[in-house]
């Protein structure tokens, strides 16, 4: 795990065609790193992901192919990436998600 960030801020482009994903932490941590992503749309990947990657149908190779060629290419639409991607996965922390999880518990408790 420590390497990873190393490999993520080292990649042109971060391939996501998950199928089924729990949350989606692999795409963030890319973001984070500087990594432009393009995800598949299942799950939460459209959450993990938001306006900053390119969401695709798992299965639709021509569309892979085509955003792979297009996201992989220097120039401004990776940079834009690039900056949306570190933008979008700094709105994601440890400390919101613990927090929203305990107004969660709290609506539950209340209504009981």
């Amino acid at each position: 795990d420590g390497g990873l960030p190393a490999l993520y801020a080292g990649a042109r482009l971060f391939l996501y065609p998950s199928l089924y994903e729990g949350f989606g932490l692999p795409v963030l941590d890319a973001m984070a790193c500087g990594t432009p992503v393009v995800s598949s749309n299942a799950a939460s990947l459209p959450e993990a992901g938001g306006d900053a990657a390119i969401l695709l149908e798992p299965g639709d190779e021509r569309a892979w192919a085509d955003a792979i060629s297009r996201a992989g290419e220097k120039g401004d639409s990776h940079d834009d990436m690039r900056r949306l991607g570190i933008r979008h996965a700094a709105t994601f922390s440890w400390e919101r998600a613990a927090n929203e999880t305990i107004e969660v518990y709290e609506k539950l408790r209340t209504r009981n």
